[in-house]
């Protein structure tokens, strides 16, 4: 890997082209999370350095004209003349697509920017981008801009003079301010609690970086935030099990290579029931796996199965564990440095490359057993091993639970029966499941609903806090017994999509503190036992009408304070009804707000930061009482919301960017 980074290193693929006619095909969307994708392509860049050892330092500005400003301590944007363009190595990067040091190997080792748009396409999508370079004892400057031409056609991201040498320096790296364009972007308004998430994230994942964010756009309550992990990815499990309770600690780390992919592995177990595998691939994350995941998992099962036999855990005649009895209560993140990426699909979330999965078994299978056999490590070693002879000895049980249970289904489905009501179509694509809470909702529900497409599913209780139950306990609930009968793909390792009864499953609960709960409960089972239904975008929440507008026979309905305000400005005479319950609407009105596809606002459930995301089901439903209480006492927004509770388990109303599906 060549240390020197200069203009020669930079590949131009293609112009820059329609990024500002089609900015979702870029970035997603023009919402807030296209605009915090914008200042993701930064930082990557930023990212990168730090990981190919160039810079330890980077910091992020939210400025009051809601200009961002992103700083490192790296090597500087090359700033000699391209041979074949004829600009600068810095207008080159930000004014053509696919233009950056990251095609060929020579300059970046690993990049999690591959694709070299970032930086064009965030001039494209600004008003204006300020680049500042030092590198070599001295500074430069470009600005670039984007304005109307004389045909009204707006023209993005052209230099406002070449770049220019500014003075002398001792500094070094490169320093990025754009202000993204209101004509492109819903909002200016970046989430603070969003970058501080993502930014602790990178943190321990490049140990010993020093990431600061700092929020100047509120005079009288400026926030910083500063984040630097010298332990990296073994401070990164301790923070998601610091809520748990750990079977052992320190965390289990190591690292090593093969073909030239460098692999770095901690895990830890706690006292709970489920797993989790964070995995990344440069820095990126890769929440639906891929194979370095297959690979992890397949050495870390045989790598402990030959350890229970040689401590006696297991005899002769004593069957292999099961992969799933290893990872009972596990925490792991994993992370790979490679040169080549290739991802499966659009979202860059599933790795494809098949040498991964060799590398990472080969390095787990080598650096785990040597673990293992050093006597030190003997009381870790046999913690682990029992949990897992325990944990076989539950899924054994469990096995026997599901297959009776599926053998009274098939003899005895009246039960379900009398709770469900089916839908007639057969059209997986256009078939919906509403879970919906309370038999008088329900009802409503039945009678309002398009039974050729929309099945009801009344819950007739409170169902299990799923958060620290086993999966016998689970099955043993009536209802959920009741949901994973109705959905029919199996739940756990058994989950089929194949199967899957219907492509959305809405849940439909009160807008008050027991239907935030409820809400809850379903998530958290819905992310424990059958999360491929979230990843695969199958899960909904409903969103009912929180009030009713009533002058004379014209009727209105608000979704959010917000929209109630918007739709009574300056009308007199009205009569306002607050919905606390699904129950107080007619079938008709419960069609018309809430099931009516063409009028309906639904929430799509996903997963953006899977280690943020187990974070917070640990704290909001786990059994520790302090965490939770903590959490509560800094976010809970009293003014926004009816109920604390519906505020933290889900965001207001207001906060969400509704969709019509």
């Amino acid at each position: 890997m060549a240390k020197d980074y200069t203009v020669s290193d930079i590949k131009v693929i293609e112009g820059l082209e329609a990024v500002r006619m089609r900015p979702g095909m870029y970035i997603g969307s023009t919402g807030q999370r296209g605009l915090h994708h914008i200042l993701w392509e930064i930082v990557d860049n930023a990212i990168d350095e730090a990981a190919n050892g160039f810079a330890d330092e980077i910091s992020v500005t939210l400025n009051k004209d809601h200009s961002v400003t992103v700083e490192d301590n790296g090597r500087g944007i090359p700033v000699g003349i391209h041979e074949k363009i004829g600009v600068s190595g810095v207008e080159v990067v930000f004014t053509h697509l696919h233009a950056g040091g990251k095609f060929g190997n020579e300059s970046y080792g690993y990049s999690g920017g591959l694709h070299g748009v970032g930086a064009s396409v965030v001039n494209a999508l600004s008003e204006y981008v300020m680049v500042e370079v030092y590198t070599q004892g001295r500074s430069y400057y470009q600005e670039f801009r984007s304005f109307q031409d004389k045909d009204g056609k707006i023209v993005s991201g052209r230099p406002v003079a070449p770049l220019a040498e500014t003075g002398r320096t001792r500094k070094q790296g490169t320093k990025v301010t754009f202000l993204p364009d209101a004509r492109v972007f819903e909002t200016l308004e970046m989430n603070f609690e969003v970058i501080a998430k993502r930014m602790r994230e990178l943190a321990y994942l490049n140990k010993g970086v020093t990431m600061r964010l700092f929020d100047l756009r509120d005079r009288g309550n400026q926030k910083t935030r500063e984040f630097r992990y010298d332990g990296g990815l073994s401070d990164f499990v301790r923070y998601l099990n610091e809520d748990k309770t750990q079977l052992y600690d320190p965390p289990v780390t190591f690292s090593g290579s093969k073909d030239d992919i460098f692999v770095e592995v901690a895990l830890q177990h706690n006292d709970g029931y489920s797993d989790n595998i964070f995995s990344y691939v440069n820095n990126i994350p890769t929440t639906e796996g891929g194979t370095h995941e297959t690979g992890f998992k397949s050495a870390l099962t045989k790598v402990l199965n030959d350890y229970c036999r040689k401590a006696g855990f297991l005899k002769d005649k004593d069957a292999s564990l099961a992969g799933e009895d290893f990872r009972e209560g596990l925490t792991a993140i994993l992370s790979l440095k490679m040169r080549t990426i290739q991802f499966e699909g659009q979202t860059k979330t599933r790795l494809g490359n098949t040498e991964a999965r060799t590398a990472v078994e080969a390095v787990v299978t080598d650096k785990l057993t040597n673990f293992l056999e050093d006597l030190k490590n003997a009381q870790t070693a046999n913690l682990i091993a029992d949990k897992a002879i325990k944990a076989a000895k539950v899924r054994e049980s469990a096995r026997k639970a599901k297959s009776m249970a599926r053998e009274k289904n098939k003899l005895e489905n009246a039960p379900l029966v009398g709770k469900l009501s089916s839908c007639t179509g057969r059209n997986f694509a256009e078939n919906e499941l509403f879970i919906v809470e309370g038999d008088s909702a329900g009802g409503s529900a039945k009678q309002g609903r398009d039974r050729r497409f929309q099945a009801i599913l009344p819950l007739r209780g409170k169902p299990l806090n799923v958060e620290k139950k086993r999966i016998d306990q689970v099955l043993a609930n009536e209802e959920f017994r009741s949901i994973i009968t109705a959905i029919g793909t199996g739940i756990g390792e058994d989950l089929d999509l194949g199967s899957l009864k219907y492509n959305k499953i809405v849940i439909l609960s009160d807008a008050d503190q027991d239907g935030a709960h409820i809400r809850a409960i379903l998530l958290t089972f819905f992310y424990r036992y059958m999360k491929p239904l979230i990843m695969d975008e199958h899960i909904y929440i409903g969103l009912p009408p929180l009030y009713k507008i009533q002058k004379g026979q014209e009727i209105k309905y608000a979704y959010s304070d917000a929209e109630l305000a918007k739709l009574t400005r300056g009308m007199k005479g009205y009569t306002l009804q607050r919905y606390k319950g699904l129950g107080e609407m007619n079938p008709e009105q419960l069609w018309e707000t809430t099931m009516n596809p063409k009028n309906r606002s639904l929430i799509r459930v996903g997963i953006e930061d899977a280690a943020d995301v187990e974070h917070m089901v640990t704290v909001l439903m786990g059994d520790k009482v302090a965490p939770r209480k903590e959490y509560i006492s800094e976010f809970a927004n009293f003014n926004k919301a009816d109920s604390f509770e519906e505020r933290i388990i889900l965001p207001a109303q207001d906060d969400f960017e509704r969709i019509t599906v």
